[in-house]
Protein backbone atom coordinates (compact mmCIF):
# COMPACT_ATOMS: atom_id res chain seq x y z
CA UNK A 1 0.00 0.00 0.00
CA UNK A 2 2.82 2.42 0.81
CA UNK A 3 4.30 1.82 -2.62
CA UNK A 4 0.99 2.66 -4.27
CA UNK A 5 0.57 5.74 -2.07
CA UNK A 6 4.10 6.94 -2.86
CA UNK A 7 3.58 6.35 -6.57
CA UNK A 8 0.30 8.28 -6.57
CA UNK A 9 1.90 11.10 -4.58
CA UNK A 10 4.78 11.31 -7.08
CA UNK A 11 2.34 11.37 -9.97
CA UNK A 12 0.33 14.15 -8.35
CA UNK A 13 3.47 16.22 -7.78
CA UNK A 14 4.48 15.71 -11.41
CA UNK A 15 1.35 17.52 -12.58
CA UNK A 16 1.68 21.12 -13.67
CA UNK A 17 -0.46 22.36 -10.77
CA UNK A 18 2.50 22.13 -8.39
CA UNK A 19 4.94 23.87 -10.72
CA UNK A 20 3.04 26.80 -12.20
CA UNK A 21 3.31 30.36 -10.91
CA UNK A 22 0.60 33.01 -10.92
CA UNK A 23 2.32 34.45 -13.95
CA UNK A 24 1.86 31.19 -15.85
CA UNK A 25 -1.86 31.30 -15.12
CA UNK A 26 -2.04 34.88 -16.37
CA UNK A 27 -0.33 33.91 -19.63
CA UNK A 28 -2.60 30.86 -20.00
CA UNK A 29 -5.58 33.21 -19.68
CA UNK A 30 -4.06 35.56 -22.28
CA UNK A 31 -3.52 32.59 -24.63
CA UNK A 32 -7.17 31.60 -24.23
CA UNK A 33 -8.28 35.16 -25.03
CA UNK A 34 -6.14 35.13 -28.19
CA UNK A 35 -7.60 31.76 -29.17
CA UNK A 36 -11.09 33.17 -28.70
CA UNK A 37 -10.27 36.16 -30.92
CA UNK A 38 -8.77 33.88 -33.55
CA UNK A 39 -11.52 31.26 -33.61
CA UNK A 40 -14.71 33.09 -32.61
CA UNK A 41 -13.91 36.50 -34.11
CA UNK A 42 -11.65 35.20 -36.92
CA UNK A 43 -8.94 37.82 -36.31
CA UNK A 44 -6.20 36.45 -38.56
CA UNK A 45 -6.54 32.87 -37.27
CA UNK A 46 -3.61 31.65 -39.40
CA UNK A 47 -1.35 33.76 -37.18
CA UNK A 48 -3.12 33.83 -33.84
CA UNK A 49 -4.00 30.12 -33.49
CA UNK A 50 -0.39 28.79 -33.62
CA UNK A 51 0.95 31.76 -31.61
CA UNK A 52 -1.71 31.35 -28.92
CA UNK A 53 -1.21 27.61 -28.70
CA UNK A 54 2.56 28.01 -28.39
CA UNK A 55 1.89 30.47 -25.57
CA UNK A 56 -0.40 27.94 -23.91
CA UNK A 57 2.08 25.08 -24.20
CA UNK A 58 5.12 26.90 -22.82
CA UNK A 59 3.26 28.17 -19.77
CA UNK A 60 1.96 24.70 -18.90
CA UNK A 61 5.14 22.82 -19.79
CA UNK A 62 8.14 25.22 -19.84
CA UNK A 63 10.57 22.46 -20.83
CA UNK A 64 9.05 22.41 -24.30
CA UNK A 65 11.40 25.37 -24.91
CA UNK A 66 14.34 23.88 -22.98
CA UNK A 67 17.63 24.71 -24.68
CA UNK A 68 20.15 22.00 -25.51
CA UNK A 69 22.71 23.54 -23.13
CA UNK A 70 20.31 23.40 -20.19
CA UNK A 71 19.09 19.85 -20.76
CA UNK A 72 20.52 16.94 -18.79
CA UNK A 73 20.59 14.54 -21.73
CA UNK A 74 21.70 16.89 -24.50
CA UNK A 75 18.26 17.01 -26.10
CA UNK A 76 16.30 20.27 -26.15
CA UNK A 77 12.57 20.83 -26.10
CA UNK A 78 10.53 20.45 -29.29
CA UNK A 79 9.74 24.13 -29.78
CA UNK A 80 13.36 25.10 -29.02
CA UNK A 81 14.37 23.57 -32.34
CA UNK A 82 11.62 25.52 -34.11
CA UNK A 83 12.85 28.67 -32.39
CA UNK A 84 16.43 28.13 -33.58
CA UNK A 85 15.16 28.52 -37.14
CA UNK A 86 13.78 31.91 -36.12
CA UNK A 87 17.15 32.97 -34.70
CA UNK A 88 18.94 31.77 -37.82
CA UNK A 89 16.54 33.87 -40.00
CA UNK A 90 15.41 30.76 -41.89
CA UNK A 91 11.69 30.94 -41.18
CA UNK A 92 11.29 34.72 -41.70
CA UNK A 93 13.02 34.47 -45.09
CA UNK A 94 10.81 31.56 -46.16
CA UNK A 95 7.73 33.51 -45.11
CA UNK A 96 8.83 36.32 -47.42
CA UNK A 97 9.20 33.86 -50.30
CA UNK A 98 5.65 32.65 -49.67
CA UNK A 99 4.33 36.22 -49.53
CA UNK A 100 6.03 36.98 -52.85
CA UNK A 101 4.52 33.89 -54.46
CA UNK A 102 1.05 34.84 -53.23
CA UNK A 103 1.11 38.56 -54.10
CA UNK A 104 0.45 40.40 -57.34
CA UNK A 105 2.96 43.25 -57.64
CA UNK A 106 1.04 44.64 -60.63
CA UNK A 107 -0.64 47.52 -58.72
CA UNK A 108 2.76 48.76 -57.53
CA UNK A 109 4.23 48.53 -61.04
CA UNK A 110 1.21 50.29 -62.52
CA UNK A 111 1.41 53.10 -59.99
CA UNK A 112 5.04 53.69 -58.91
CA UNK A 113 3.92 56.63 -56.74
CA UNK A 114 2.76 53.93 -54.33
CA UNK A 115 6.39 53.64 -53.24
CA UNK A 116 6.07 57.07 -51.64
CA UNK A 117 3.04 55.99 -49.61
CA UNK A 118 4.84 52.83 -48.52
CA UNK A 119 7.88 54.87 -47.52
CA UNK A 120 5.82 57.39 -45.54
CA UNK A 121 4.20 54.64 -43.49
CA UNK A 122 7.68 53.61 -42.30
CA UNK A 123 7.72 56.76 -40.16
CA UNK A 124 6.39 54.63 -37.34
CA UNK A 125 9.60 52.59 -37.36
CA UNK A 126 11.82 55.58 -36.73
CA UNK A 127 9.37 57.03 -34.19
CA UNK A 128 9.57 53.74 -32.27
CA UNK A 129 13.37 53.75 -32.50
CA UNK A 130 13.60 57.19 -30.89
CA UNK A 131 10.97 56.26 -28.31
CA UNK A 132 12.80 53.06 -27.36
CA UNK A 133 16.06 54.96 -26.96
CA UNK A 134 14.28 57.50 -24.75
CA UNK A 135 12.96 54.66 -22.56
CA UNK A 136 16.46 53.35 -21.90
CA UNK A 137 16.82 50.52 -24.43
CA UNK A 138 20.19 50.03 -26.10
CA UNK A 139 20.59 51.19 -29.69
CA UNK A 140 20.40 47.65 -31.07
CA UNK A 141 17.40 46.76 -28.90
CA UNK A 142 15.68 49.98 -29.99
CA UNK A 143 16.29 49.11 -33.64
CA UNK A 144 14.85 45.62 -33.17
CA UNK A 145 11.79 47.02 -31.37
CA UNK A 146 11.20 49.72 -33.98
CA UNK A 147 10.31 47.29 -36.78
CA UNK A 148 7.04 46.58 -34.95
CA UNK A 149 5.95 49.97 -36.31
CA UNK A 150 5.87 48.46 -39.78
CA UNK A 151 3.49 45.70 -38.63
CA UNK A 152 5.90 43.13 -40.03
CA UNK A 153 6.36 40.03 -37.87
CA UNK A 154 8.94 38.17 -40.02
CA UNK A 155 11.16 41.25 -40.39
CA UNK A 156 10.91 41.95 -36.65
CA UNK A 157 12.14 38.43 -35.90
CA UNK A 158 14.81 38.64 -38.61
CA UNK A 159 16.29 41.89 -37.31
CA UNK A 160 16.13 40.87 -33.63
CA UNK A 161 18.07 37.72 -34.48
CA UNK A 162 20.65 39.53 -36.60
CA UNK A 163 21.21 42.15 -33.87
CA UNK A 164 21.50 39.39 -31.23
CA UNK A 165 18.50 40.67 -29.28
CA UNK A 166 17.16 37.19 -28.58
CA UNK A 167 16.24 38.13 -25.00
CA UNK A 168 13.49 40.42 -26.29
CA UNK A 169 12.69 38.57 -29.52
CA UNK A 170 9.61 36.97 -27.98
CA UNK A 171 7.86 40.18 -26.91
CA UNK A 172 8.86 41.87 -30.18
CA UNK A 173 7.48 39.04 -32.30
CA UNK A 174 4.26 38.66 -30.32
CA UNK A 175 3.64 42.42 -30.40
CA UNK A 176 4.30 42.60 -34.16
CA UNK A 177 2.08 39.63 -34.99
CA UNK A 178 -0.64 40.78 -32.59
CA UNK A 179 -0.82 44.20 -34.24
CA UNK A 180 -0.81 42.54 -37.67
CA UNK A 181 -3.82 40.53 -36.54
CA UNK A 182 -5.55 43.58 -35.07
CA UNK A 183 -5.13 45.79 -38.15
CA UNK A 184 -8.93 45.75 -38.78
CA UNK A 185 -9.48 47.15 -35.27
CA UNK A 186 -6.57 49.59 -34.87
CA UNK A 187 -6.47 51.28 -38.27
CA UNK A 188 -10.09 52.33 -39.08
CA UNK A 189 -10.48 54.88 -36.21
CA UNK A 190 -7.21 56.57 -37.20
CA UNK A 191 -8.17 56.59 -40.88
CA UNK A 192 -11.59 58.12 -40.17
CA UNK A 193 -10.16 60.67 -37.74
CA UNK A 194 -7.67 62.01 -40.28
CA UNK A 195 -9.91 62.07 -43.36
CA UNK A 196 -13.18 63.71 -44.30
CA UNK A 197 -16.14 61.79 -45.68
CA UNK A 198 -15.60 63.54 -49.01
CA UNK A 199 -12.01 62.29 -49.15
CA UNK A 200 -13.08 58.75 -48.25
CA UNK A 201 -15.53 58.77 -51.17
CA UNK A 202 -12.88 59.64 -53.76
CA UNK A 203 -12.89 57.12 -56.59
CA UNK A 204 -9.55 56.46 -58.21
CA UNK A 205 -8.96 55.86 -61.89
CA UNK A 206 -8.53 52.29 -62.99
CA UNK A 207 -4.90 51.16 -63.00
CA UNK A 208 -3.24 50.62 -66.34
CA UNK A 209 -2.69 47.03 -67.49
CA UNK A 210 0.74 45.67 -66.60
CA UNK A 211 2.47 43.44 -69.14
CA UNK A 212 3.89 40.05 -68.31
CA UNK A 213 7.38 41.28 -69.22
CA UNK A 214 7.11 44.10 -66.66
CA UNK A 215 6.02 41.65 -63.98
CA UNK A 216 8.95 39.34 -64.74
CA UNK A 217 11.54 42.12 -64.85
CA UNK A 218 10.31 43.87 -61.69
CA UNK A 219 11.51 41.29 -59.09
CA UNK A 220 14.84 40.89 -60.90
CA UNK A 221 15.51 44.63 -61.11
CA UNK A 222 14.40 45.30 -57.51
CA UNK A 223 16.63 42.51 -56.21
CA UNK A 224 19.66 43.83 -58.09
CA UNK A 225 19.19 47.48 -57.11
CA UNK A 226 18.23 46.95 -53.46
CA UNK A 227 20.84 44.26 -52.83
CA UNK A 228 23.59 46.36 -54.40
CA UNK A 229 22.71 49.35 -52.23
CA UNK A 230 21.95 47.34 -49.05
CA UNK A 231 23.35 43.80 -49.34
CA UNK A 232 22.05 43.00 -45.84
CA UNK A 233 18.48 43.06 -47.20
CA UNK A 234 19.18 40.21 -49.62
CA UNK A 235 17.75 37.40 -47.43
CA UNK A 236 14.37 39.15 -47.12
CA UNK A 237 14.03 41.15 -50.35
CA UNK A 238 15.69 38.36 -52.32
CA UNK A 239 13.29 35.71 -51.07
CA UNK A 240 10.29 38.03 -51.54
CA UNK A 241 11.28 38.67 -55.15
CA UNK A 242 12.18 35.02 -55.81
CA UNK A 243 8.69 33.97 -54.73
CA UNK A 244 7.17 36.62 -56.99
CA UNK A 245 9.36 35.54 -59.90
CA UNK A 246 8.08 31.97 -59.41
CA UNK A 247 4.56 33.39 -59.75
CA UNK A 248 5.08 35.68 -62.72
CA UNK A 249 7.47 33.61 -64.83
CA UNK A 250 4.75 31.06 -65.56
CA UNK A 251 7.25 28.23 -66.03
CA UNK A 252 7.52 26.91 -62.46
CA UNK A 253 3.89 26.40 -61.48
CA UNK A 254 4.82 23.61 -59.05
CA UNK A 255 7.28 25.87 -57.20
CA UNK A 256 4.72 28.67 -57.06
CA UNK A 257 2.08 26.36 -55.59
CA UNK A 258 4.53 24.90 -53.07
CA UNK A 259 5.89 28.28 -51.94
CA UNK A 260 2.45 29.88 -51.61
CA UNK A 261 0.62 26.92 -50.09
CA UNK A 262 2.27 23.86 -48.55
CA UNK A 263 5.64 25.42 -47.63
CA UNK A 264 4.07 28.70 -46.54
CA UNK A 265 1.65 27.00 -44.15
CA UNK A 266 4.31 24.67 -42.75
CA UNK A 267 6.50 27.69 -42.01
CA UNK A 268 3.56 29.56 -40.43
CA UNK A 269 2.99 26.61 -38.07
CA UNK A 270 6.66 26.40 -37.08
CA UNK A 271 7.15 30.15 -36.75
CA UNK A 272 3.83 30.80 -35.01
CA UNK A 273 4.20 28.12 -32.33
CA UNK A 274 7.84 29.00 -31.67
CA UNK A 275 7.01 32.71 -31.38
CA UNK A 276 4.17 31.94 -28.99
CA UNK A 277 6.46 29.68 -26.98
CA UNK A 278 8.79 32.61 -26.21
CA UNK A 279 6.08 34.10 -23.99
CA UNK A 280 6.75 32.23 -20.79
CA UNK A 281 5.66 34.16 -17.71
CA UNK A 282 9.26 34.72 -16.63
CA UNK A 283 10.24 36.22 -19.99
CA UNK A 284 7.05 38.10 -20.75
CA UNK A 285 5.68 39.57 -17.53
CA UNK A 286 8.13 42.39 -16.91
CA UNK A 287 8.39 46.14 -17.50
CA UNK A 288 10.53 45.82 -20.61
CA UNK A 289 7.83 43.74 -22.28
CA UNK A 290 5.15 46.27 -21.37
CA UNK A 291 7.33 49.04 -22.83
CA UNK A 292 7.83 47.05 -26.03
CA UNK A 293 4.11 46.35 -26.45
CA UNK A 294 3.19 50.00 -25.84
CA UNK A 295 5.97 51.27 -28.13
CA UNK A 296 4.82 48.90 -30.83
CA UNK A 297 1.24 50.12 -30.63
CA UNK A 298 2.30 53.78 -30.69
CA UNK A 299 4.64 53.12 -33.62
CA UNK A 300 1.97 51.26 -35.57
CA UNK A 301 -0.48 54.11 -35.03
CA UNK A 302 2.17 56.64 -36.10
CA UNK A 303 2.90 54.62 -39.25
CA UNK A 304 -0.79 54.41 -40.15
CA UNK A 305 -1.29 58.13 -39.50
CA UNK A 306 1.81 59.09 -41.54
CA UNK A 307 0.58 57.03 -44.48
CA UNK A 308 -2.88 58.62 -44.40
CA UNK A 309 -1.47 62.14 -44.04
CA UNK A 310 0.89 61.62 -46.97
CA UNK A 311 -2.10 60.27 -48.88
CA UNK A 312 -3.91 63.54 -48.13
CA UNK A 313 -0.92 65.45 -49.46
CA UNK A 314 -0.94 63.40 -52.66
CA UNK A 315 -4.69 64.00 -52.90
CA UNK A 316 -4.09 67.76 -52.84
CA UNK A 317 -1.17 67.63 -55.28
CA UNK A 318 -3.07 65.50 -57.80
CA UNK A 319 -6.25 67.55 -57.58
CA UNK A 320 -8.27 64.94 -55.72
CA UNK A 321 -7.24 61.88 -57.76
CA UNK A 322 -5.79 59.93 -54.80
CA UNK A 323 -7.96 58.58 -51.99
CA UNK A 324 -5.97 59.18 -48.75
CA UNK A 325 -7.25 55.90 -47.30
CA UNK A 326 -4.80 53.88 -49.40
CA UNK A 327 -1.93 55.51 -47.47
CA UNK A 328 -2.77 53.42 -44.41
CA UNK A 329 -1.93 50.31 -46.44
CA UNK A 330 1.72 51.41 -46.48
CA UNK A 331 2.39 49.24 -43.44
CA UNK A 332 3.63 45.74 -44.18
CA UNK A 333 0.58 43.70 -43.16
CA UNK A 334 -0.17 42.14 -46.55
CA UNK A 335 -2.96 41.97 -47.60
CA UNK A 336 -4.85 42.86 -44.38
CA UNK A 337 -4.04 46.58 -44.50
CA UNK A 338 -5.18 46.82 -48.14
CA UNK A 339 -8.43 45.10 -47.22
CA UNK A 340 -9.01 47.61 -44.43
CA UNK A 341 -8.53 50.48 -46.89
CA UNK A 342 -11.13 48.86 -49.12
CA UNK A 343 -13.53 48.29 -46.21
CA UNK A 344 -13.36 51.87 -44.88
CA UNK A 345 -13.72 53.28 -48.39
CA UNK A 346 -16.73 51.04 -49.10
CA UNK A 347 -18.39 52.21 -45.88
CA UNK A 348 -18.32 55.77 -47.23
CA UNK A 349 -19.41 54.69 -50.73
CA UNK A 350 -20.39 51.06 -51.42
CA UNK A 351 -19.44 51.48 -55.08
CA UNK A 352 -15.87 52.53 -54.24
CA UNK A 353 -13.23 49.91 -55.03
CA UNK A 354 -9.85 50.70 -53.50
CA UNK A 355 -8.36 47.24 -52.95
CA UNK A 356 -6.07 47.11 -55.99
CA UNK A 357 -4.98 50.73 -55.46
CA UNK A 358 -4.15 49.94 -51.82
CA UNK A 359 -2.12 46.86 -52.77
CA UNK A 360 0.53 49.13 -54.30
CA UNK A 361 1.42 50.88 -51.01
CA UNK A 362 0.99 47.57 -49.20
CA UNK A 363 3.64 45.82 -51.29
CA UNK A 364 5.83 48.93 -51.11
CA UNK A 365 5.52 48.77 -47.32
CA UNK A 366 6.87 45.21 -47.26
CA UNK A 367 9.89 46.28 -49.30
CA UNK A 368 10.28 49.46 -47.23
CA UNK A 369 10.31 47.59 -43.92
CA UNK A 370 12.93 45.17 -45.23
CA UNK A 371 15.02 48.14 -46.38
CA UNK A 372 14.64 49.78 -42.95
CA UNK A 373 15.87 46.55 -41.32
CA UNK A 374 18.81 46.42 -43.73
CA UNK A 375 19.63 50.04 -42.95
CA UNK A 376 19.82 49.31 -39.23
CA UNK A 377 22.03 46.27 -39.91
CA UNK A 378 24.34 48.41 -42.03
CA UNK A 379 24.51 51.09 -39.33
CA UNK A 380 25.56 48.51 -36.72
CA UNK A 381 27.90 46.68 -39.07
CA UNK A 382 25.91 43.45 -39.00
CA UNK A 383 26.00 41.18 -42.06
Amino acid sequence: MSYIADTLENLVHQTAFFNLTWGNYVMIAVACVFLYLAIAKEYEPLLLVPISFGMLLVNIYPDIMLSIEDSSNGVGGLLHYFYLMDEWAILPSLIFMGVGAMTDFGPLIANPKSFLLGASAQFGIFAAYLGAMALGFSDKAAAAISIIGGADGPTSIFLAGKLQQTAIMGPIAVAAYSYMSLVPIIQPPIMKLLTTEKERKIKMEQLRPVSKLEKILFPIIVTIIVSLILPTTAPLVGMLMLGNLFRESGVVRQLTETASNALMYIVVILLGTSVGATTSAEAFLNWDTIKIVVLGLVAFCFGTAAGVLFGKLMCKVTGGKVNPLIGSAGVSAVPMAARVSQKVGAEADPTNFLLMHAMGPNVAGVIGTAVAAGTFMAIFGVM
